[in-house]
């Protein structure tokens, strides 16, 4: 099964675990696509002591899982967060990007 997963949200506890899902899914052999829209692409910069997302992450990518970030939604922060783009550590992708994932998706989460 293809699984795309949309997080809009930069709560640590929120993005953990819909890259939690991710993780859980590949290893049932889905396809995951992660992509980060909104407050989403504020997820690799957030720091959490309860929540590790970046070791999710690693996790996710080391099983086969692929990320993409709103390369927009990047350029819409840049005043406020200089280094996001550096700090996102995943290929930046557009509206097309996510349609293509959601059109190809058996299912789609948000998280």
């Amino acid at each position: 099964m293809k699984i795309a997963i949309v997080i809009y949200s930069s709560d640590p506890e929120t993005v953990w675990n819909g890259i939690r899902l991710g993780c859980a899914s590949l290893a049932y052999d889905d396809e995951v696509d992660i992509f980060l829209l909104g407050k989403g692409v504020e997820a690799m910069s957030t720091k959490s002591i309860k929540y590790n997302v970046k070791e999710q992450v690693s996790i996710f990518l080391e099983h086969g899982g692929q990320i993409l970030g709103c390369e927009l939604c990047c350029d819409t922060r840049e005043d406020e967060m200089p280094f996001l783009k550096q700090d996102i550590g995943c290929d930046l992708g557009s509206m097309q990007d996510l349609y293509a994932l959601i059109k190809d998706a058996d299912k789609v989460i948000t998280f």
